[in-house]
């Protein structure tokens, strides 16, 4: 982000240069953003319209003010309405920040004051994604959780789904794992609904992956695996493991919730399996910043602005996002457990 004038003088920065800012500062690239799984859209309402059919969550387009109105089942649970979540968060710049610092207008010296800047605006951005990362890591799972903890929505209980649990049984040795693997493939084959993919990927807790890596069925193929695939003395090569045509991957992510708490995002011995290269199932939804100016404006994944205390003792840093993660099609991503 380049700052080409002093945020003290007259202004500052407007909504839309702060906001342009804050969202080309270098990312943080969480796991699911890496993989890119959930696309972002942005819409220009403070709540989305979730129909589901015959398994599959659609979100109802907006039509011209008086044009012909969408056409939905009137069956009771198959339509709901889903107000995005509102994150704002908040910093500031004191005197004390910037005090102590090279005095302006040196030349072999950035401004302190956009160098001060730079670091909260990138330290809210990182937050910002930790929480995004957190909603669509549960929103896999069909669910909606704020940066508390707490459920909002339960796409299963509200549309009446059940989400596919596979148990792979790896505390017994005899256990078919390519039989499991297959299993869920096949229900994931099952519920696309119209939907393709390329590839299955799976994000398991440390727990099962050591199962499934050191079971009788899989640990001649782990070792090959290891051996051929990387150097085992200069590699860490226990971060995933192709068998059988799911990639298994350990992701031992964890975030700090608003209340201190601490919460994995994947349980204890468990995992998630879903479908990659997908064209329509897994959306997170931006809506308009809580504003006057950006009302029916499309929205953008995060908004950041400032505001100059009026006797120039700081100035306020505020950020906001307002993004609901949608799995379109609940039954792809499919729990994975071992009972023993």
């Amino acid at each position: 982000m380049t700052i080409i004038r002093n945020p003290f003088d007259a202004g500052g920065y407007s909504l839309a240069e702060m906001t342009q800012a804050i969202n080309i500062l270098p990312n943080l690239y969480t796991r699911l953003a890496q993989i890119g799984l959930f696309a972002f859209e942005g819409v220009t309402q403070r709540s989305v319209i979730i129909e589901q059919m015959e398994g599959v969550l659609n979100l109802l387009p907006s039509v011209p003010l008086g044009g012909p109105a969408t056409v939905g089942t009137r069956e009771g649970r198959s339509m709901r309405s889903f107000a995005l979540p509102w994150i704002p968060h908040d910093d500031v710049i004191l005197p004390a920040d910037i005090q102590g610092m090279p005095a302006f207008g040196s030349a072999d010296t950035a401004d302190p004051l956009v160098s001060v800047m730079n670091r909260k605006l990138t330290l809210m951005r990182r937050k910002h994604a930790q929480t995004r990362e957190y909603m669509e890591m549960n929103a896999l799972r069909g669910i909606v959780k704020d940066g508390a903890g707490t459920t909002l929505y339960n796409y299963f209980t509200e549309f009446g789904l059940t989400q596919i649990s596979v148990d792979f049984v790896l505390g017994t040795a005899t256990t078919n794992v390519q039989g499991k693997v297959r299993e869920v493939m096949r229900a994931m084959e099952d519920n696309l609904f119209g939907e393709s993919m390329s590839s299955v990927h799976a994000l398991v807790s440390p727990e099962f992956f050591d199962k499934l890596i050191s079971h009788a069925k899989t640990e001649e193929a782990y070792k090959f695996y290891a051996a051929t695939g990387a150097q085992p003395l200069r590699q860490d090569v226990r971060r995933n493991f192709p068998f059988a045509g799911i990639l298994f991957e350990e992701y031992t992510g964890s975030v700090t919730l608003s209340t201190k708490a601490t919460e994995r995002l994947i349980p204890e011995g468990e995992g998630i399996a879903f479908p990659l290269g997908t064209s329509d199932t897994f959306t997170t939804y931006g809506g308009p910043a809580n504003l006057l100016e950006t009302v029916n404006t499309i929205g953008l994944p995060l908004y950041a602005r400032q505001h100059l205390d009026e006797k120039g003792r700081w100035i306020d840093l505020m950020t906001e996002a307002s993004i609901l993660p949608v799995n379109k099609r609940p039954k792809l991503a499919i729990r994975l457990h071992s009972s023993n």
